[in-house]
C-alpha cells in the first residue's frame, strides 16, 4: 500500500473511531428514558396521555398557565416556554423587583383517576427555589374522609441540593384539620445536572414513588386517593429552599415529557 493510500486510512479510522466515541458520549450523558417500573407477567404500560413538548409553543389544550402572586413572589406564564428541540424551559429570574417562576396545570383539561405518571427533566442548581411535579384537584380541601376524596400527590419536590428529593401527600385541606405524609429519598446521582425520571404508580391500595426507575417509598397513608387529580410541574419560591436573594438567576427547570400510563394486559 503506498504511504499516502496508509495515510487516507488512517485518517479514515480516526473519523470513525471520533463519531463513535461521541455517540457513545451522547448516550450515556443522559439518563436512558425506559425507566418504566416492571409489571407482573402478563401486565404491560399503556400510554393514555403525553406532551413530548416538541414544536414551538406551550400546547394551551393540555396546559393552563397562571399568572398570579404566590408564596410572596409571582407565577408568570412568560416564565414557561419551549425550547424548540424538545424540552420545556421552566425558568426562574427576577423580573424587575420582583422574583417570578412558572406553573403549568392540566386544570379542566386533563383528569386521571390512577396509572403511572412520569416526568423526565433536569433540576435547576441554584438556591430559593424548588421544581416539583405533583396530582391536585380543589378536593383536597375536603375534611372527613381522609384522603379518599382528596390528596395533593408530590411526586417530586427539590429544595434540596444534596441529593434528596421530597415526596410528599396532603389530605384534609390546609388549615386545622391539615394532616400529611412525606418521605425523602437521596440519590447523589442527581447532582449530576442531566436528565432523570420521577414517576408515581397509583393504584386504589397505594401509592409507590420511584427515581430513575428504582423504588423509594410505598404507602397507604391517608386513605389512598379514589378520585380523579390533575397534573402540575412548577417552580415555588421560598425560603424551605434557600435565600432567593443569593441565588444565581436566571436558572432553569427542563423537562423533556409527561406521560400518563394505564396498566393493562398484554392481550388488550
Amino acid at each position: 500500500m503506498h504511504c499516502f493510500e496508509k495515510r487516507a486510512s488512517f485518517i479514515a479510522l480516526w473519523i470513525v473511531a471520533v463519531w463513535a466515541g461521541a455517540v457513545i458520549a451522547n448516550q450515556t450523558e443522559e439518563a436512558p428514558d425506559n425507566t418504566l417500573p416492571s409489571l407482573k407477567s402478563g401486565q404491560t404500560w399503556k400510554l393514555v396521555w403525553q406532551d413530548e413538548f416538541e414544536g414551538e409553543t406551550i400546547d394551551k389544550t393540555k396546559w393552563d398557565s397562571p399568572s398570579y402572586e404566590r408564596r410572596g413572589h409571582l407565577w408568570r406564564a412568560e416564565n414557561a416556554t419551549l425550547n424548540k428541540t424538545g424540552q420545556l424551559v421552566m425558568e426562574t429570574s427576577k423580573v424587575g423587583e420582583r422574583f417570578a417562576s412558572p406553573c403549568l396545570r392540566t386544570m379542566g383539561k386533563y383528569e386521571k383517576k390512577y396509572g403511572l405518571f412520569i416526568t423526565r427533566c433536569k433540576l435547576p442548581k441554584s438556591i430559593g427555589h424548588w421544581s416539583a411535579f405533583w396530582l391536585y384537584n380543589g378536593s383536597v380541601g375536603r375534611v372527613g374522609n381522609e384522603g379518599r376524596d382528596g390528596t395533593e400527590i408530590d411526586i417530586m419536590e427539590w429544595p434540596y441540593r444534596d441529593g434528596r428529593v421530597q415526596h410528599a401527600l396532603h389530605w384534609d385541606g390546609y388549615g386545622k384539620d391539615h394532616k400529611s405524609k412525606g418521605h425523602v429519598s437521596k440519590n447523589e446521582a442527581l447532582l449530576d445536572g442531566k436528565f432523570h425520571t420521577f414517576a408515581l404508580v397509583w393504584s386504589p391500595e397505594e401509592y409507590v414513588f420511584y427515581v430513575d426507575g428504582k423504588e423509594t417509598w410505598r404507602t397507604r397513608d391517608g386513605g389512598v386517593c379514589q378520585v380523579p387529580l390533575y397534573l402540575k410541574l412548577s417552580v415555588e419560591i421560598g425560603d424551605w429552599a434557600g435565600d432567593i436573594k443569593k441565588a444565581k438567576l436566571p436558572d432553569y427547570f427542563m423537562v423533556d415529557y409527561v406521560r400518563v400510563y394505564d396498566r393493562v394486559s398484554k392481550s388488550e
